[in-house]
C-alpha cells in the first residue's frame, strides 16, 4: 500500500513539473505571437504564460469545452496571450 502511494505522488511531482514546462513552452509562443516590447521580458513573459495557461484551461472547463489536446493547447496559448496584454497595459500606466 505504501509503494502505491509513492507512486503516486511521484505522478503528481511529475504532472506539476509537466504543466511548468508546458506553460513555459506556452508563454514563447504566445511571445512569438504578440510581438513587441515587454516590461519584464522572456523571463516574465515565461511565467505569465504558465499563469495564462492555466487560466486558459480553466475558461474552457467552465464553459465545457475540453481542454485536452489541441483544444486546450489553443485555450492556453489565448489565456497567456490575454494575461500578456493585460500586462503590457498595467505596466505601461505605472
Amino acid at each position: 500500500m505504501e509503494s502505491t502511494t509513492a507512486a503516486a505522488m511521484v505522478g503528481g511531482v511529475t504532472g506539476i513539473v509537466i504543466a511548468l514546462v508546458i506553460g513555459l513552452i506556452i508563454g514563447v509562443v504566445a511571445k512569438l505571437l504578440m510581438p513587441g516590447r515587454d516590461p519584464g521580458g522572456w523571463f516574465m513573459t515565461c511565467l505569465l504564460g504558465i499563469a495564462g495557461s492555466w487560466i486558459g484551461g480553466l475558461v474552457f472547463k467552465l464553459l465545457g469545452i475540453s481542454a485536452g489536446g489541441f483544444v486546450g493547447l489553443i485555450g492556453s496559448v489565448l489565456g497567456a496571450m490575454l494575461i500578456l496584454l493585460a500586462y503590457r497595459m498595467v505596466m505601461k500606466r505605472a
